[in-house]
This record gives C-alpha cells, sequence and structure tokens, in this order.
C-alpha cells in the first residue's frame, strides 16, 4: 500500500496545532504500519527535526508556499501531479487541502472553520482563499475527519455534509509535559518572574486567541490581587494588530505581562508545569492541545465555556465567556486564591487526561483512512 501525504505545516520550530497533529500522529503511523509506504510531501527542504522510520519517504516539492497564490500552485500542479504519477492507495492532508481531479482516494482533517465565523481575525488574502476552496475541500475529499465533536457538527452544518462520513479523532499531548518537583517550579519561578507567580498563556499569538479580553481581565484581576501575580504570553507573535498593541499599552498593570515568545520544549514544559493555571480562553477552537498540555502537567486550567473547550476539559477546569472580562478575571481571583480548588481540578485535569494520546489518536486516524478507502 503506497499513501501521500502533505506534510506542508511539517517546520521546526513552528509547529502549530495542526502541525503538532500532522506530526505526531503520522509517528506513530510510520511506526506501527511499517508494511505501508509513506511518501511525506514537504514543500521546502526537509529538516533534520523530523525523524520517521524507513518506510516514510521525505520528499520536497520546493519552494515554500507561505502565500495563496504559491498555496495553489503547490497544491494544485505540483502535488496534484506527484500523486496522479505515483499510483498512490490514498491521499491524506492533515490540514484539509484536497486537489482537484486525483485519482486516488482522499482524507481531509479539517481541524475547525474558524475562517468562517472570525474571518477578521486572518489576513485578507488568506481567509478569502480559505472560504472559496474550503468548500470545495470538502466536497472533494472522499471522507472527512476531525478533532472534536463540535467542529464535526460544524463542518457538517456549514458544508451541508452527512455527519456519518465525518470522524471524530482527538489530540493528544506529548509526553514531556509532566509535572516538576517544587525545587525546578523555585528555580523557574526565579528565572522568568523574579520568584512570583504567574498565569500562563501558550500558543501562537494571534486575534482569535482573545488576548484582548484576557489583557483587559488581568488588568482587573491585578486591582485586587496581593500576591504580584505575573501573565506569561508564551509563543510567536504571528498576527499582533494596533488594536491589540493599544490595549497593551493602556494596560496599567502591563509590567506585569511579560512575552516570552517561543520556548524549546524542555522550558516550556518547566514554565506550564510551575503556573498557577493556564488561561486559554479563545473565543472559537476546534479542539486546544495546551489545554491537554496543562492537564498533564499538572496545572489547572481556565478556558473558555464555548465551541470546543467544555467538550475537551469537562469538569475539570474553570470556564469563562471568553468576552466577559469580568467573568474572567473573577476566575483568575478564584485559582490564586482558593488552593482548595487548584488542587481538586489539577486531579480532575489528571484524570480527564488518559482519555487522549497521539497513540490514540493514529488509530482513530487509521480507522478514518480506511474507510476512505473503501
Amino acid at each position: 500500500m503506497r499513501i501521500a501525504v502533505n506534510t506542508r505545516l511539517l517546520v521546526s520550530q513552528k509547529l502549530d496545532g495542526i502541525g503538532r497533529f500532522t506530526y505526531e500522529s503520522l509517528k506513530e503511523l510510520t511506526a506501527k504500519h511499517k508494511e505501508v509506504q509513506f511518501d511525506l510531501y514537504f514543500d521546502r527542504k526537509v529538516e533534520p527535526y523530523f525523524q520517521f522510520p524507513k518506510n516514510a519517504n521525505l520528499i520536497s516539492i520546493s519552494p515554500a508556499a507561505r502565500h495563496p497564490i504559491l498555496w495553489y500552485i503547490c497544491l494544485e500542479q505540483r502535488l496534484k501531479n506527484r500523486i496522479n504519477k505515483g499510483k498512490y492507495d490514498l491521499f491524506l492532508s492533515p490540514e484539509g487541502w484536497i486537489p482537484s481531479g486525483i485519482n486516488c482516494p482522499s482524507l481531509a482533517v479539517i481541524h475547525d472553520l474558524n475562517f468562517v465565523h472570525f474571518p477578521e481575525n486572518l489576513a485578507y488574502s488568506h481567509r478569502k482563499f480559505m472560504q472559496y476552496y474550503f468548500p470545495k475541500y470538502a466536497h472533494r475529499a472522499s471522507r472527512i475527519a476531525t478533532v472534536s465533536e463540535f467542529s464535526k457538527n460544524d463542518i457538517a452544518q456549514t458544508y451541508h455534509l452527512n455527519p456519518k462520513e465525518i470522524d471524530v479523532l482527538y489530540n493528544g499531548a506529548n509526553a514531556f509535559f509532566s509535572p516538576i518537583s517544587e525545587k525546578k517550579q523555585r528555580a523557574t519561578l526565579l528565572k522568568h518572574t523574579n520568584g512570583k507567580p504567574y498565569f500562563i498563556f501558550v500558543g501562537t499569538l494571534v486575534p482569535r486567541k482573545n488576548f484582548y479580553h484576557l489583557l483587559k481581565a488581568f488588568d482587573v484581576f491585578k486591582t485586587q490581587d496581593k500576591k504580584e501575580v505575573q501573565l506569561l504570553l508564551v509563543g510567536n507573535k504571528k498576527w499582533w494588530p494596533e488594536e491589540l498593541e493599544k490595549t497593551y499599552q493602556q494596560m496599567k498593570f502591563k509590567a506585569a505581562v511579560h512575552f516570552k515568545g517561543r520556548q524549546e520544549d524542555e522550558v516550556l514544559a518547566e514554565l506550564l508545569a510551575s503556573a498557577l493555571a493556564l488561561t486559554y480562553l479563545p473565543y472559537f477552537e476546534g479542539f486546544g492541545i495546551p489545554i491537554l498540555e496543562a492537564f498533564q502537567s499538572k496545572t489547572a486550567v481556565i478556558t473558555s465555556n464555548c465551541s470546543s473547550m467544555p467538550e475537551i476539559v469537562q469538569d475539570a477546569a474553570l470556564l469563562a465567556d471568553p468576552r466577559n472580562v469580568e467573568e474572567i478575571a473573577t476566575q483568575m481571583k478564584k485559582i490564586s486564591e482558593d488552593e482548595i480548588l487548584r488542587n481538586q481540578l489539577i486531579l480532575k485535569g489528571e484524570k480527564r487526561v488518559q482519555d487522549f494520546s497521539w497513540k490514540k489518536t493514529a488509530n482513530l486516524l487509521w480507522e478514518s483512512m480506511m474507510k476512505a478507502m473503501n
């Protein structure tokens, strides 16, 4: 059996949620199904960071496609030609893109439809491309997979598809996210906040992650804070528009906000395991991998009461309306002051995260791939 895979989003030091899903699930699949030849198509020189077994061929079809015009050329010309010449049994697209006129079955993994519901959070050219092509991709695909029941229902309703043709395969979290000793926690606090406790956000810094309300809520929380709590924002500033910068500059307690940029895995794991809580409050999310990473690190979570987040956390986190500044600030205050509550949430998170793993994700993805071929 030969399977072609779109691995365009595998870029070391820049793995977002979809990239992490792609890498972790493919590592599991290629290792388990050594009888299958996997041809992984990159749009740039393949980096040594990505390690796969011998049954995975890493193929570059550069130049890199990082603009809608190049997306089209990469997908509809270079990649499509490779697929049609390769006599593949299946084309797997972990980012959901399916070329027209390919001569094999296909599985599109569509993680969420944020570009449909909140188009203002994407650059104009990017959102127009996605709004035009994703309905086509969804209908071209032999089958669709996604990462939550919320996204499944949303995709089915938005694109008028049969829900029975959409499979749910939840994400996992990496093993390097784990609890650390109190000594390491103290050292982490000393290094990053001069020993002060902190809330943390982990992820790409884009408007969809709701920093506008998070920063305002933190400012409100700080008016009652007696512990000098800080806020760490960990991730690349992929798109930080003028409105967000203005919100930050107008904060009364902006000196307590620290932009840490993207961190190496080891440092990120220590930062997350040392936090009072993960404050992860996007107003639209297909899954939210940092939630599982926090659970696995024995860190409490404050997250949104909408889209997929309640489905993922169940009763293991404090929920808040992501647009309600006072509500977010209230949940921060609870976590900061109530150690019993925080420990209860940590225990619930430990239990909940056992329902997820990249091995489970890969097994469900394989099942979905087999369905797409039948």
